[in-house]
């Protein structure tokens, strides 16, 4: 909760009759966010996809929130400068700290580049809650998959400030998962996932 921010626009947080302990109870798992970092291309959102659809045919509640369809809307006046980005990774903490209240398991699949911005999320959730995923990738074999073709723009300078090309990835220095994409299948992966996720007491 920001105390500034409610103290200047006089808001109060209204906390209702159901706790976030009565939905986990309900759902039968804890809310989380597994948080999947990497280079655009680098399979986060392959892999986020495949938890989801395992985590689904268990009867839990989860949601995938992707870097491009958040784009269409919740981020859609958002550039891709360094600004532009703090701001669209804060507005996702906001909403996957709500998704987490709800009990639900919520995936996220952004490349989320900065250390600051990613920790900046996880300091708004409790211990055990932020789950942070690496899916490690060369820019050169991230390149090979692109089916968009926005690498080979980013190299000739039509997209701007494109991560890995024209603007820096700072990897995390301590996952709480590491996945080496170039090495591992994505089914391989995802039940590395779903064991980190159990290990953890979320399901």
């Amino acid at each position: 909760m920001n105390t500034a921010v409610a103290k200047k626009n006089n808001i109060t947080w209204f906390n209702g009759h159901v706790s976030r302990l009565d939905r986990e109870k309900l759902n039968g798992h804890k809310g989380a966010v597994i948080w999947f970092t990497g280079l655009s291309a680098s399979g986060k959102s392959t892999i986020a996809h495949l938890v989801e659809k395992e985590l689904h045919c268990r009867g839990h509640l989860t949601y995938v929130l992707d870097g491009d369809n958040i784009r269409h809307g919740l981020g859609s006046d958002l550039t891709f400068s360094s600004r532009d980005r703090k701001e669209n990774i804060r507005r996702i903490g906001e909403l996957v700290k709500l998704f987490v209240d709800a009990g639900i398991i919520v995936l996220t699949a952004f490349i989320s580049p900065y250390r600051r911005d990613r920790q900046k999320v996880r300091s708004l959730l409790e211990k055990g809650q932020f789950i942070e995923i690496y899916v490690e990738c060369p820019g050169v074999v991230c390149a090979m998959r692109d089916q968009k073709g926005i690498y080979e723009k980013a190299k000739a300078g039509i997209i701007k400030n494109f991560t890995g090309i024209s603007a820096p990835y700072e990897p995390p220095t301590r996952p709480d998962l590491k996945i080496q994409s170039h090495r591992e299948k994505p089914s391989a992966a995802a039940k590395r996932v779903i064991a980190l996720i159990q290990e953890e007491g979320i399901v």
